[in-house]
């Protein structure tokens, strides 16, 4: 091989990828958002309003009412969660997750959505013929008991939003939250009063500002839609895919979504139902995706519960999956999950024995290194031979000079001679690159590691080293790996750029998480530690014949 430095190649390898991963957000054309009247879904792009509706599956509407009532605000309470819904359509305005700060140390809790100049909401409603939100205009204004609500013991907290419409149905908006828990169920209560048969669609959707700072180019997050159908279990459907097409999928069960870093909000639609998912987006570039249920015919007198859940929070694996199928594919490990999903249990294990996220990535850096040994020493080993060629190497340039053919050939019988194969040490590389890979995936995506400390100045793993010491630990680290491994290339440009990787990676490292980092750094640590046993055994060896 031309260059043996077997990190440097992975390093590269990475910051490559991910570099393209940031060409590819930074080069897709941004679409204009475009007025359609109504797409094949029976979804109506709403480019004014500011409250989207999806249109009824019913032939016929009763005539918009007017309602003049004053809306409020009311807040709900439990341990973990803190939402503030609006009495007009009763939307989920304002999400607070209490146990998770803004910005660690500073006692504020994260608020993932709220409604203002950025605005990130969740909604619901009843459309269809009878339904509420599509016959009064500016939505219903519910009747609420208190301002206030606070979750106390371990008894669910019910909070009931009432309604009663002009058309004959009495509405009840019903809440439920759980102790230690990030799910919201949600009922419709429906009250048909009337002589008449009523049909209503339960429908709930998120709606999110699209103008958002895109992720760092070397640190790539995805922020934007998501859902699940039957064919497709998880499908991200980004911004400038909602601006240019409405989606229009039908699917027993599935969950639409919106994700961003460490965090998730979804609607959960019941999975025994036939739901159409659909998104919708505005003039104000606002991106909108939900879900529509079958119509409920209510006979009259008589009473329809239609019902769905709702989750705000952490991506967490375990939570998630309990709620709903593949809804914990969220926690997105990328192409490698199959590697990633494996690690990030066994990350989690060794954390709940050592009680610290920096040891366990410690320690699970050293156990992924020492099950690839043998790769590792096959590499080297063949690095090693490759080098104690190089002599016999120079000898055939001088012979054959730029007859290339013929010092092809040389080649090949001196590698024959020596039992040497010059594409050893490439084998053992690529298959340490998935697993490389993945563990960075497993750093990046878990949001246990938000805020994790390790110690001494790293209070917070999922941050940079605030004050760089790991970054120019793991250069002078690229740095004795160089100098274990003599350069074989022999072009003055070549060499130069070989020589200031470690600064280039040092720098690039400063913007890293210092869990990713300290994970780099000790895997380097172990590499020197393998290359001198490894290289001591075959000069060892050598000596002996």
């Amino acid at each position: 091989m031309e260059s043996q430095r077997s990190f440097l190649f992975i390093a590269l390898m990475v910051v490559t990828f991910l570099l393209y991963q940031q060409w590819q957000v930074d080069n897709t054309p941004v679409q204009q958002p475009t007025t359609v009247a109504q797409t094949s879904s029976g979804a109506t792009t709403d480019t004014n309003s500011s409250d989207f509706v999806p249109a009824s599956s019913a032939s016929s509407l009763p005539a918009i009412k007017e309602t003049l009532t004053t809306s409020n605000i009311i807040t709900v309470t439990t341990d973990v969660l803190k939402l503030k819904i609006n009495t007009q359509g009763g939307d989920i305005v304002e999400a607070t997750l209490l146990n998770y700060e803004t910005e660690q140390g500073s006692g504020i809790p994260f608020t993932i959505m709220q409604n203002g100049n950025y605005n990130y909401i969740a909604q619901s409603g009843l459309t269809g013929a009878q339904g509420i939100d599509r016959i009064v205009k500016g939505r219903p204004i519910y009747q609420v008991s208190a301002t206030d609500f606070t979750l106390t013991n371990d008894t669910p907290l019910i909070v009931n939003l009432n309604y009663t419409a002009e058309n004959g149905l009495v509405v009840t908006k019903r809440f439920t939250f759980e102790p230690n828990s990030y799910k919201v169920n949600l009922d419709y209560i429906i009250d048909n009063n009337t002589t008449t048969a009523a049909s209503v669609e339960l429908y709930a959707q998120l709606k999110q500002s699209t103008n958002v700072d895109k992720s760092s180019a070397l640190i790539p997050t995805y922020r934007g839609a998501a859902y699940s159908t039957t064919e497709d279990p998880y499908e991200k459907y980004d911004f400038d895919d909602i601006a240019d097409a409405n989606l229009n999928v039908s699917t027993q069960g599935g969950w639409v979504a919106m994700l961003q870093h460490y965090f998730v909000s979804s609607w959960i639609p019941n999975k025994g139902d036939v739901n159409q998912l659909y998104t919708s987006y505005s003039r104000n570039q606002e991106a909108v995706i939900g879900f529509k249920a079958p119509a409920i015919i209510i006979e009259p007198n008589s009473q329809a519960t239609a019902s769905t859940a709702f989750y705000v929070g952490p991506k967490d694996q375990d939570k998630l999956a309990e709620i709903s199928e593949s809804l914990e594919l969220t926690v997105d490990f990328g192409f490698l999950f199959m590697i990633s999903q494996p690690l990030h249990w066994l990350l989690i294990l060794i954390q709940s024995v050592v009680v610290n996220w920096g040891l366990a990535i410690i320690i699970i850096t050293i156990m992924v290194k020492g099950i690839m040994y043998p790769l590792t020493k096959a590499q080297y080993t063949s690095m090693a031979k490759m080098r104690a060629l190089q002599p016999k190497m120079a000898q055939l340039k001088e012979r054959f000079g730029d007859d290339r053919q013929k010092m092809s050939q040389g080649m090949m019988e001196l590698y024959r001679k020596e039992k040497v194969n010059p594409a050893g040490g490439c084998l053992p590389l690529l298959i340490q690159m998935p697993i490389f890979l993945a563990l960075y995936w497993v750093f990046l995506e878990s949001v246990e590691l938000r805020h994790a400390t390790f110690g001494l100045w790293l209070q917070d793993l999922s941050s940079k080293d605030p004050y760089f010491i790991l970054p120019v630990l793991m250069g002078i680290s690229m740095f004795i790996m160089q100098k274990m491994q003599p350069m074989t290339v022999q072009d003055p440009m070549q060499q130069k750029i070989m020589q200031y990787m470690p600064v280039m990676f040092t720098v690039f490292f400063f913007w890293f998480p210092s869990g990713l980092v300290l994970y780099w750094l000790v895997s380097n640590v172990i590499s020197i530690i393998q290359m001198k046993i490894i290289f001591s055994g075959l000069e060892k060896a050598e000596n002996n014949k």
